[in-house]
């Protein structure tokens, strides 16, 4: 579920963010564009790359390690849960709108998308985006068994994603993807480079666009910080003499901004509900004999405790 983003500015495009590729990189991506409440749709052909190896030993959090259909599945639940739509189809090509303004997104199966942005996650293949730069650019050549090869340069982006063609982010391939892991670090870093270009689209002054997805506890706000006009001054501060904006933008601006900040700081009640709820969806992917046996052992061991009392 979005942690109660701004709404859409506009719905001139279908979606504010069209993700190809639903393996880690595009997941993780999805999960900050969606929590941030851009309207996000990932498309993922069902051949990510990550569903090569045999099982997952070194991503954080499983210390057994864990199978690809568990991850996977977990990835795609958390993406849909922060607000993603899945749309199980292979991109064939990416174009740019007639107006030069947005993209025109044309899967295999269904109909075409408008995006205001697209975001590149797949490992191997990124012939889909051809054309919308110099190729040149874009593709590296190399020989093999005495023929000439082109790929997608791994270069061809900035180190959060952002490319020369205004729009077009691309999360993997890149030179920092090849362990898992590094895929999903490296998409959560463009999910914020898009969030922050999404918010100077809106209005926000580079200064005070940049953005942080963290809850926290309502308990850590002091008395200096739990006064709104702290926020109103903090803000405020930020922003360039140069900022351009006119004084009821800036107010509206600074206003959405706190009421995002304090929406972030949970009272412990909702913290404990949140912290079942992680449970349970967790125990969702979970082999139900797994769960089951490890309730009976559970409660052979709470009896055997009982007994020896």
């Amino acid at each position: 579920m979005s942690t109660a983003g701004p709404p859409r500015d506009s719905t001139e495009y279908d979606h504010d963010v069209v993700i190809v590729g639903g393996g880690p990189a595009g997941c993780a991506v999805g999960v900050f564009t969606a929590r941030y409440g851009l309207d996000t749709v990932i498309f993922d052909r069902g051949r990510s790359s990550i569903q090569r190896c045999a099982y997952l030993e070194n991503y954080l959090g499983f210390p057994a390690g864990v199978d690809i259909e568990t991850l996977y599945g977990l990835m795609h639940d958390h993406a849909e849960e922060a607000g993603c739509e899945i749309v199980a189809d292979l991109v064939e090509s990416v174009e740019r709108a007639e107006d030069g303004e947005g993209f025109i997104v044309k899967p295999q199966e269904g109909d075409p998308v408008t995006a205001r942005r697209v975001v590149a996650a797949t490992r191997y293949d990124g012939e889909y985006m051809r054309g919308l730069d110099d190729d040149a650019a874009m593709f590296e050549e190399y020989e093999h068994d005495g023929e000439t090869h082109e790929h997608f340069d791994g270069e061809y982006a900035d180190h959060d994603g952002a490319t020369p063609v205004e729009g077009l982010y691309v999360a993997s391939p890149s030179t920092e993807d090849r362990q898992a892991l590094m895929a999903a670090g490296r998409g959560a870093r463009v999910g914020l480079r898009v969030v922050e270009d999404a918010r100077e689209d809106r209005g926000y002054p580079q200064a005070v666009a940049d953005h942080y997805d963290w809850i926290r506890q309502e308990s850590e706000l002091d008395d200096e910080w739990s006064d709104r006009d702290r926020w109103r001054e903090w803000f405020d501060e930020r922003l360039p003499d140069d900022h351009g904006l006119g004084e009821e933008r800036r107010v509206a601006l600074r206003e959405r901004d706190i009421d995002r900040s304090f929406g972030t700081y949970l009272p412990d009640d909702e913290i404990e509900q949140r912290e079942v709820r992680g449970q349970k969806r967790l125990l969702e992917h979970v082999d139900d004999e797994l769960v089951l046996d490890a309730a009976r052992e559970i409660e052979s061991e709470r009896r055997s405790t009982e007994a020896s009392d």
